[in-house]
């Protein structure tokens, strides 16, 4: 589509609409299976599957919470592929030229917080690996740096910098790498869990962690009732929709390439509630497996890959999950970061820029590891101030917009989405109502309760969505609202 003349503080190359779309379902669904194939991932289905007392209570309240990720993937990738605009675009439609950008660097310092999360992971992996030799245990011990040992912090740094090389030549490597990252991780997982299974002698779904366990792993979750009690169940379920709440804002920066609305829907339905359940339950039976065989709860497979006996065994498994880590890390956090940090300086941050300010930015958060408190809380925390910003770009989008959006006025700073100086004061307070109770009530007070956190993202969603759809039913802000939508 072309936009031109746009205005030049809105626009510059990458964030304008795509021009080629020719991802098919495949791609689509390869985004999710390097974005779920992670080691966070295994890590926090491994550590909801704890909480859920049975198997069959898991595989209940992950299969239903992936429908609803589904369905909320494809409101937004719907846009997305109408579009062909990334997400901090789009967002001007909702919150005004100038005030996306306020929307735009919540997003970032969210994916600069996860970036150092996964990162830390990988090279936890590589770590892992590592000292099995004596010289580097002994390393390892010795040293430290910045509160973590040498090794520690010298593995972070080297796949700190990996990454870093896979995003040189633009979106299309991003797509070749996931296309390969996210399948070859389900191979390493199936090796791991048929092995795990051959070594205990057989699997049976139920799953012997008695009682005792199960609530010493889980006293810090902040859930109210016992492992495979109905809220413990619940919280099972906000927390696994939750950890998606980054993309659910950003995945139009993908389903913007697609080639119609088929491929978003079709890879979407593969890649989300059938390939989230799978993932879900190979960890599962891994974590059952795992506890037979060596007696102990592991939550993390590099946990589990560092007692092979083999070297051979350890380091494949080791340098899989490292790299799929490596993967969801560019698609999920490096491409978010980078269109939003240039979304605010276009016309002097390009994509790669605004990526390596991110990984910069997670560079500097590792001495303080925000992401150790706990697979859970840190998914809670960081996922609920997401959540008045989805509700309100959905409502403005499917509610009030009906589904139209003037894309070439999204790059014309005196066009219709100027609002009151650039910003839609409508948006501005709903954010901020939001806000509060999504994030600034439960994490900064003791006003209310505290399985109120564990819900932050679905109040965020629902009072930012609320209350920006009374303001626009009872002040309207659209500028313009006659003119003729062209997507």
């Amino acid at each position: 589509m072309d936009v031109r003349p746009p205005s030049p503080n809105l626009y510059n190359e990458d964030l304008a609409p795509a021009r080629e779309r020719h991802w098919g379902a495949f791609s689509i669904f390869n985004v999710w299976t390097s974005d779920v194939h992670s080691l966070w991932g295994y890590y926090l289905a491994a550590s909801l599957f704890l909480l859920c007392g049975s198997f069959a209570n898991f595989l209940l309240a992950i299969g239903l919470s992936s429908l609803v990720i589904f369905f909320l993937m494809n409101l937004i990738g719907y846009a997305g592929e109408k579009t062909g605009v990334p997400y901090p675009v789009l967002a001007r439609a909702s919150f005004g030229v100038w005030g996306a950008n306020l929307a735009a660097l919540v997003r970032a310092v969210v994916a600069c917080f996860w970036y150092g999360a996964q990162t830390a992971a990988a090279s936890g992996a590589l770590v892992a690996l590592l000292v099995r030799n004596e010289s580097m245990l002994a390393f390892h011990r010795d040293v430290h740096v910045l509160g973590h040992s040498g090794l520690e912090f010298a593995c972070y740094v080297l796949v700190w910098a990996l990454q870093l090389l896979i995003i040189q030549r633009g979106m299309e490597t991003v797509r070749r790498f996931q296309d390969w990252a996210g399948p070859a991780v389900w191979i390493a997982m199936l090796v791991l869990a048929v092995g795990l299974i051959v070594k205990a002698g057989g699997f049976s779904m139920s799953h012997g962690i008695p009682m005792d366990v199960l609530l010493e792993k889980t006293k810090d979750a902040g859930v109210v009732g016992e492992p495979g009690s109905f809220w413990a169940l619940m919280a099972v379920g906000a927390t696994w929709i939750t950890y998606f709440a980054a993309l659910y804002l950003n995945f139009c920066d993908f389903s913007r390439y697609a080639k119609d609305k088929a491929a978003v829907r079709k890879g979407n339905l593969w890649g989300l509630p059938i390939n989230l359940i799978a993932f879900s339950l190979v960890a599962g039976v891994t974590t059952i497996a795992a506890f037979q065989v060596y007696g102990e709860v592991l939550l993390h497979p590099e946990q589990i890959s560092a007692k092979f006996d083999s070297w051979v065994l350890a380091g494949i498994a080791a340098l899989t999950f490292m790299v799929a880590t490596l993967g969801i890390n560019v698609v999920a956090n490096f491409v978010s970061a980078a269109f939003d940090v240039s979304n605010v300086f276009p016309r002097r941050i390009n994509f790669k820029k605004g990526g390596y300010i991110a990984a910069a930015i997670a560079l500097v958060l590792y001495p303080f590891s925000p992401w150790e408190s706990g697979a859970a809380h840190f998914v809670n925390a960081i996922g609920a101030t997401m959540g008045p910003l989805l509700g309100i770009i959905l409502v403005d989008y499917y509610l009030v917009a009906k589904g139209h959006v003037d894309v070439p006025a999204l790059y014309d700073e005196h066009g219709r989405y100027r609002y009151e100086g650039g910003w839609n004061l409508n948006a501005l307070v709903a954010t901020g109502v939001g806000a509060v109770f999504s994030t600034i009530l439960p994490n900064f007070t003791t006003l209310l309760p505290a399985w109120w956190g564990t819900y932050g993202w679905f109040f965020g969603v629902v009072i930012g969505g609320g209350v920006y759809w009374l303001l626009a039913t009872v002040r309207p802000a659209r500028s313009g609202a006659g003119l003729a939508p062209t997507a």
